[in-house]
């Protein structure tokens, strides 16, 4: 190329920036002679992996559009930080600069996050009252999801009828909102509706039920839905199945089955799925098998001392002080 000029240098920083190599694209950013909105925006939106830089140069770019909004306020968003999407969301508003549908399901993302059922509501009004166009696919199946987890499930029960179609992530939404609120029966009848409707649930529609089912101390029902996800849809459990599978069984006082099901995973179980049965260990007094759960922690994580905190109440309800004792001083030792 005989001449380079903000075009030519912008196409190659949104190149890099697309396929997610942000240090090339960092190179050309910092050697364009001027530099472009667009430029900017590829930066931005490139390094949400990593806030602080995004915010950085989200600061210093000389114009700000509603893509480059958008991409701070997803960002925080995806990286689970949703009390700074919203303070990005009311800078913007202060400046009147108005969203566009993107940045409003970013933003009933992060709502779903903080589960504020008055932020739920607040944000509903907002949608309600813009011109955006709420008959979308995916600004309906944000609102549900919102308002599902917020606990309106009176709204999102309303918006869900009404959607002229229904999918699995619709339906994921309700089953995961109805899960939360304590709803674990009605979760089982949505999800024997949807199989009904012929959608065929994925992983993570399997992951959903089955926490609804661990939630409600639903045995019967998680088992059967455990074994229908292997057999009839061929799907092999993650570490995820498995570690709601558990905490169902440890939750129901089945901690020997819950034991034998975590020995039986072709991959290593979480240690959260071992610390579940510790914890029930500690409800149902059972000494024994706490050993063996414990030792098996602290393999995983010698640092955390949740697990020696377990073990040592577990000695205590049996009174076994010097056990209780000798646990103390390895927390102290290790932690």
């Amino acid at each position: 190329m005989t001449e380079r000029n903000v075009v030519s240098w912008t196409a190659i920083v949104v190149g890099y920036a697309n396929v997610g190599d942000m240090d090339n694209a960092t190179r050309m950013f910092v050697q364009m002679p001027e530099r472009n909105l667009t430029s900017w925006n590829a930066m931005i939106g490139g390094l949400v992996g990593d806030m602080a830089s995004a915010r950085a140069l989200f600061e210093k770019s000389p114009e700000r559009d509603i893509i480059a909004w958008g991409a701070l306020i997803s960002g925080y968003a995806q990286n689970g930080q949703p009390n700074e999407a919203v303070k990005i969301f009311l800078e913007m508003e202060s400046m009147n600069v108005k969203p566009d549908e993107y940045i409003m399901v970013s933003l009933m993302s992060v709502c779903a996050q903080v589960g504020s059922l008055d932020f739920a509501k607040w944000v509903d009004c907002y949608l309600c009252q813009s011109s955006i166009d709420k008959g979308q696919t995916h600004v309906i199946a944000a609102l549900i999801d919102m308002n599902a987890k917020c606990g309106n499930m009176d709204r999102a029960k309303k918006l869900f009828e009404e959607m002229p179609k229904r999918d699995l992530i619709s339906y994921c939404s309700m089953i995961q909102g109805l899960s939360i609120h304590g709803c674990a029966e009605e979760a089982v009848g949505l999800f024997n509706r949807m199989l009904n409707e012929r959608l065929i649930p994925d992983e993570a529609a399997f992951t959903v039920i089955l926490a609804a089912c661990s939630r409600g101390g639903l045995v019967k029902e998680g088992s059967h839905y455990f074994e229908t996800m292997k057999n009839k849809y061929s799907i092999v459990p993650s570490p995820d199945h498995y570690a709601c599978m558990v905490d169902l069984l440890s939750r129901s006082g089945q901690l020997k089955a819950a034991f034998e099901l975590l020995n039986s995973m072709p991959v290593e179980p979480h240690a959260s799925a071992w610390g579940a049965l510790l914890g029930a260990c500690k409800l149902y007094g059972e000494v024994e098998l706490g050993e063996v759960v414990a030792r098996r922690l602290f393999e995983l994580e010698p640092k955390n001392s949740g697990s020696y905190v377990l073990l040592s109440s577990i000695y205590a309800a049996a009174e076994q002080w010097q056990d209780f004792a000798i646990v103390r001083d390895k927390m102290r030792e290790r932690v």
